[in-house]
């Protein structure tokens, strides 16, 4: 019988990049990796209504940088970047280390990010929306999106009953097997009054040719648009009043 392969571990090195960069001595490679997981499940925990995609962490000499990749970083920040101070004391303070610098990145599209929309899933589950209901708006927002397939899955206790089922639903297609296809995964668990519900998303992205990596989702810094002789533009109206101005003189 076949079983479940987890598809970002199933393509990493081939299209997706690790979430961990760093080289290890002898002797401290279990440390880092029970570190980094350390750090992961308290950040996460810590700051969960920011709706936190993935946390990537590089490490270099005694430097650990962490990279917060969240589709609400003002939640992430704070005031006067307050917010972001507390969070790098607080790792701070976990792992015992002053060495740490912490980068929050913007998710471009948040409806094609499998974690996020496995936890909007997981969120209204706990409002005791319908289960149904919940997967098929997610699974609608998604493909309007522009994907080209999404698969939900939810188990547990599903609409109260007594026994524990699993329930799944898709639109397009989800290549699980094929490696140059870009399919990213999320997962979720809801706090329901009968107990914990999981929720499993794939996302598939399309395919990649050789060379292309996955897409990650990361909203980057546009340069700002420029005239013929690399001075800024003028909007309409302000050069418009000037020229009603130069002709009254």
């Amino acid at each position: 019988m076949g079983q479940k392969t987890h598809p970002t571990g199933f393509r990493v090195g081939i299209i997706e990049p690790w979430v961990s960069t760093w080289f290890a001595k002898k002797g401290q490679y279990a440390k880092n990796i029970a570190q980094d997981a350390q750090i992961r499940k308290f950040i996460k925990k810590k700051l969960y209504t920011a709706g936190v995609s993935r946390i990537n962490i590089a490490r270099k000499a005694n430097n650990v940088n962490i990279t917060v990749v969240t589709a609400k970083p003002g939640i992430v920040v704070g005031r006067g970047g307050q917010g972001i101070d507390e969070l790098r004391a607080s790792v701070q303070k976990l792992i015992k280390t002053n060495a740490v610098t912490i980068d929050v990145v913007k998710v471009e599209r948040i409806d094609v990010d499998p974690q996020l929309i496995a936890e909007n899933i997981a969120l209204q589950l706990e409002k005791r929306i319908a289960f149904r209901r919940a997967m098929k708006q997610a699974m609608q927002r998604t493909m309007r999106a522009g994907v080209q397939g999404i698969k939900v899955m939810v188990s547990g206790r599903l609409g109260g009953a007594e026994i524990a089922r699993s329930e799944w639903a898709k639109e397009g297609r989800i290549p699980l097997q094929t490696l140059r296809a870009d399919v990213q995964y999320g997962f979720a668990e809801a706090d329901t009054v009968m107990g914990k519900i999981g929720v499993k998303v794939w996302v598939f992205k399309g395919d990649l040719m050789p060379g292309e990596k996955a897409d990650q989702n990361i909203k980057t810094k546009k340069p700002q648009s420029q005239g013929k002789e690399g001075a800024p533009r003028l909007n309409r109206r302000k050069r418009s009043e000037d020229n009603a101005s130069g002709t009254e003189a």
